[in-house]
């Protein structure tokens, strides 16, 4: 903020959200049956507007907020999801992900968390 309390534009970082989540945790969908593991984060939203427009108004989350990108599975199938911070919560229950893609980013899961392959890293 500037000296009279506006949010300056030379400082845009100050009002974007930091990312509770890291590559590699495991998190729960808040409201929906899926989990997965975050394999890349935006610090805001970054998809379509008909991706945005296409969820339910009563449940549409801010733009303002990290999204994450998650190698998903639910009870049926496993598929990539994109969700907002708001709609996420860390997942203790330490059972690893069954998701095809695991072993093609991440080299071992040790209980907690995975770990990002060397050559995924930058």
């Amino acid at each position: 903020m500037n000296y009279i309390g506006i949010m300056s534009p030379a400082f845009p970082s100050e009002k974007i959200p930091h990312a509770r989540y890291g590559i590699g945790e495991m998190v729960r969908h808040r409201l929906l049956d899926f989990r997965g593991v975050v394999f890349d984060v935006d610090p805001e939203f970054a998809n379509s507007d008909e991706w945005y427009e296409a969820i339910p108004e009563a449940m549409r989350p801010a733009k303002d907020q990290p999204f994450y990108h998650l190698l998903a599975e639910n009870a049926e199938t496993s598929y990539v999801a994109y969700v907002s911070q708001q709609n996420l919560v860390a997942d203790d229950e330490g059972e690893p992900i069954d998701h095809p893609a695991i072993g093609t980013l991440f080299e071992g899961f040790d209980g907690q968390r995975y770990k990002l392959k060397p050559e995924h890293r930058h």
